[in-house]
This record gives structure tokens, C-alpha cells and sequence, in this order.
């Protein structure tokens, strides 16, 4: 999955961008949040499969696509309206950034692992009040 480029990678890709495309089409504010999460998610899963793997350009995009989607997120942040919750989310976010780079005294794929969990956490957070707010709605 992770060897030498196939063939196949390109389509592959451009169908994976589609699928995006497609999601955050019709996605509402919140939706595009949990997409991004989603996408942050599957990034960082790439990222830690891809230590193993001698191929530092695909790890530097891999990387740059979950630092760019953490700067996405904590940038979509209201600290003004959001208030303790907005600055906690923006720790969090600037936390996970940290992780992500280089941590002396860290072995890379725990430093991973404390990212992605962390993370997945306020994901699973930010699915329940989605699925309250659908509830509330109908």
C-alpha cells in the first residue's frame, strides 16, 4: 500500500479528491468541520504508516497536509464569541502541531499516537454535538 508508486496512484488520488469535493459540497458549517477532522485523522494514520517507509517526499507532503489542515482548523476558531472553549480548541491544535514536528526526547511514533489521540478525541466530541444538534432539529 505504502511501496513504490503504482499506476494506480494518480487516479487514485484525483477519486479520493472527488469524494472530498463532493462531501464538503453540500456539507453545512459543522459538516465542514467534522470533514476536516476526518481528513486530519486519515492524514496523521498516513503519516504514522509511512515511518517505515524510505520515502521522504511522500511523509513531507503527508506531513504538510495535516499541519495545514490543524492551521485550518484552529484558524476557523471565534475566540471572541467562543470564549475558554475557542482558546482550549486553539491549545489543543497548537499542542498537536508540536507533536507533529520534531520532539526531542519523544520516539516519533508515540509523539504520533499522543497527536492523533488527542485529536480524535475532540472529533468525537464535535460528531456528539452535531448529532444533538440533528436531533434537536427534526
Amino acid at each position: 500500500m505504502f511501496g513504490a508508486p503504482s499506476r494506480y496512484s494518480a487516479p487514485g488520488a484525483r477519486y479520493r479528491d472527488i469524494e472530498v469535493a463532493a462531501r464538503v459540497e453540500g456539507a453545512t458549517p459543522h459538516g465542514l468541520i467534522l470533514i476536516m477532522f476526518d481528513e486530519l485523522l486519515k492524514g496523521i494514520d498516513t503519516l504514522q504508516a509511512l515511518q517505515a517507509v524510505p520515502e521522504p517526499a511522500r511523509r513531507n507532503a503527508a506531513h504538510a497536509r495535516v499541519i495545514s489542515l490543524l492551521h485550518g482548523l484552529e484558524s476557523s476558531l471565534d475566540y471572541r464569541r467562543g470564549g475558554e472553549i475557542a482558546a482550549n480548541l486553539g491549545r489543543i491544535y497548537r499542542e498537536a502541531r508540536r507533536l507533529l514536528g520534531p520532539t526531542p526526547g519523544m520516539e516519533r511514533g508515540t509523539a504520533l499516537t499522543q497527536a492523533r489521540d488527542m485529536l480524535s478525541t475532540v472529533s468525537g466530541a464535535w460528531e456528539a454535538i452535531g448529532s444533538e444538534v440533528n436531533a434537536n432539529l427534526t
